[in-house]
């Protein structure tokens, strides 16, 4: 398990914007208690950063290429169950929310408000402590409501986790080919898992699969 090392918390931070990243590395930068060590730009790279490098912290976006922050979370929460995440998103959508928490976020802050919030949600994922952002509140307790008058729990995803990644990889326009090659499966296999997507989501074609991914979060229009 990772332990807080002595001296500043060392951080990772995976954005695929270069200047978002730049920003958000001033800010922490700034913080005698925070230091930046490791940059990615999607979270493939993220994962192998997470894997050579002594991190505390990592800040990931959610809407990056090749593996988005919630797919990258979800494996660093197997590898590094030690490690402390925070969504990083411009996205104020409660479905981003509740799958920040399921995949292993201590904190899920905005973009747009990250001068104020983004410092605070760092020391307190690294006490080991949620940080929810102001207005998320509100959200928490109406779905927690819902749910306990329909006598059911939150609804899980309607897709598996692999299913997701072949959906994004399609949404960007790779061939079942391409998409074997990166996830190491056969073209048969994507292609299988393709047509069980466009069942269970009710969808038609490519198109429909890709305004799919971007509803969701999973690419950026």
């Amino acid at each position: 398990m990772t332990q807080p090392t002595a001296g500043p918390a060392r951080i990772l931070l995976a954005d695929d914007h270069t200047l978002v990243r730049r920003g958000v590395r001033l800010i922490l930068d700034s913080e005698p208690d925070l230091t930046v060590v490791a940059e990615a730009a999607d979270g493939a790279e993220a994962v192998a950063q997470a894997r050579s490098l002594d991190l505390d912290l990592a800040v990931l976006d959610i809407a990056m290429p090749r593996q988005t922050g919630l797919q990258a979370a979800r494996e660093l929460a197997r590898i590094r169950p030690g490690l402390r995440i925070l969504m990083l998103t411009m996205y104020d959508n409660e479905q981003y929310f509740f799958e920040a928490l399921r995949a292993g976020a201590s904190g899920y802050v905005l973009k747009s408000v990250a001068d104020r919030d983004l410092v605070e949600a760092c020391r307190a994922a690294l006490r080991d402590e949620p940080f929810i952002y102001p207005g998320a509140e509100t959200t928490l307790v109406r779905t927690y409501l819902d749910s306990a008058r329909s006598g059911g729990p939150i609804p899980d995803r309607p897709i598996t986790e692999r299913e997701e990644e072949i959906l994004k990889l399609v949404a960007e326009g790779h061939s079942s080919k391409e998409i074997g090659d990166l996830l190491v499966i056969s073209p048969k296999t994507v292609e299988r898992h393709r047509a069980n997507l466009l069942q269970k989501l009710g969808l038609r074609d490519r198109l429909e699969l890709t305004r799919y991914a971007i509803r969701v979060g999973l690419i950026e229009p």
